[in-house]
């Protein structure tokens, strides 16, 4: 007698950027306990939940269509049956968590986690658990993110625009008319500065923070 296979967790991840859709389903389908799905909105994400039933976790994103602030947050709960629904972002203020977790959210998760750290807040949040990240809890640090997030320099601007625009390093150097090596220590200063891991992420942090 065989046994059957485990079920995976089923994730609904909501966010209006592309990118950040495509990056959370290719990692997530990669893993053998997750099934990811994606929606551009919150409307579409409540036609999902309602036209698939509930989700084991649902991540929105604070700043998408139909959010209306941490509200929207509230609507998903309703949709998903008493089963967990956490907020997506990347640079929540300390009044936005606390909003969130009096409506009964799962907690936070910032885009700019490490793709490790983010399968196992997943799965700590779809167990029942409430998250929010260290960085977050420390009000000192929250302060900063509120604070220091306009500090990009007029040429790290001009490189953040054309990452957002998918150039690599070369191309970068090249529009700028700068070595590819002073591209590189742009983009190290860059996600640096955004909190990001990471690129893609730093250009994820930059939009939600409307820097392009």
């Amino acid at each position: 007698m065989t046994q059957s296979e485990p079920t995976k967790l089923r994730i609904l991840i909501a966010d209006d950027h592309a990118m950040v859709l495509e990056m959370f389903k290719q990692y997530l389908s990669n893993l053998p306990d997750m099934e990811a799905h994606t929606a551009p909105d919150l409307d579409a994400a409540v036609a999902e939940i309602d036209r698939n039933g509930a989700f084991d976790l649902v991540l929105v994103d604070l700043n998408m269509p139909g959010m209306n602030g941490v509200s929207g947050l509230g609507k998903a709960l309703e949709h998903n049956a008493g089963k967990p629904v956490g907020l997506l972002t990347s640079n929540p203020s300390s009044h936005v968590v606390s909003e969130i977790l009096s409506l009964g959210g799962a907690g936070v998760i910032l885009k700019t986690a490490s793709l490790k750290d983010l399968a196992n807040e997943i799965r700590f949040m779809a167990a029942g658990g409430r998250y929010v990240p260290v960085e977050l809890i420390d009000q000192k640090r929250v302060k900063s993110r509120e604070t220091g997030n306009a500090t990009l320099s007029d040429r790290e601007m001009a490189v953040l625009d054309l990452l957002s625009e998918g150039k690599q390093n070369r191309d970068i150097g090249e529009t700028l008319g700068i070595a590819e090596a002073t591209v590189k220590m742009h983009v190290k200063s860059i996600c640096s500065k955004l909190g990001a891991n990471n690129r893609t992420q730093a250009v994820i942090v930059a939009r939600d923070m409307n820097l392009i």
